[in-house]
């Protein structure tokens, strides 16, 4: 990836997930990323290009951060546990302003777009890595247990911006413990 293209999307994310998509115009992004329009489009050839590259590279973190706790060797309701907290780490982080992905489809309602569809793909993919490990800790029906983790997470997300997170945490790391004894329970 050249430099002007890494300043781009560094540029877009900081100021995409602070302010908002349709808040942030290109030329504050050209003007931060201390690039010229022409290179903003030679890379990107649309606002909504860039705006799908930088959900792609919050997805990749994403897929990376489970990634680890996949390749940990930890049973499959451990890694459950450690994507949950890494979860609430997030939501407690000092910059914390929601999920990239809700925002985005709040602020890109029709499906048929790029930016929704490169939102339903994250969410499909999440969605199916914890069901998936629903499956392998097994005991418990995974396509309920695994979206009823993913609402929980939704719900965290949303309100880790609107009342105190470490309690929004708490109470976030409690739902998904319930769903993990149900799971050992049965």
């Amino acid at each position: 990836m050249s430099e002007a293209r890494s300043r781009l999307l560094a540029t877009a994310t900081q100021l995409f997930y602070a302010e908002g998509l349709h808040a942030v115009g290109i030329d504050r992004i050209v003007a931060e990323a201390k690039v010229t329009r022409a290179t903003l489009y030679r890379h990107f050839p649309s606002k909504e290009d860039l705006v799908v590259a930088y959900l792609r590279g919050v997805h990749d973190m994403e897929r990376d951060g489970v990634g680890e706790a996949l390749a940990s060797g930890l049973p499959p309701v451990e890694v459950l546990r450690a994507v949950a907290k890494s979860i609430a780490q997030g939501i407690q982080s000092p910059h914390f302003r929601g999920c990239a992905f809700l925002n985005a489809a709040a602020e890109y309602p029709d499906p048929r777009h790029p930016v929704h569809a490169a939102v339903l793909a994250h969410r499909e993919w999440f969605l199916g890595t914890i069901t998936d490990l629903f499956e392998q800790a097994g005991e418990t029906p995974p396509d309920p247990a695994g979206r009823l983790f993913v609402m929980l997470r939704d719900g965290a997300m949303a309100s880790g911006c609107l009342a105190d997170p470490v309690e929004v945490c708490d109470t976030f790391l409690r739902g998904v413990d319930g769903i993990l004894r149900s799971t050992r329970s049965k």
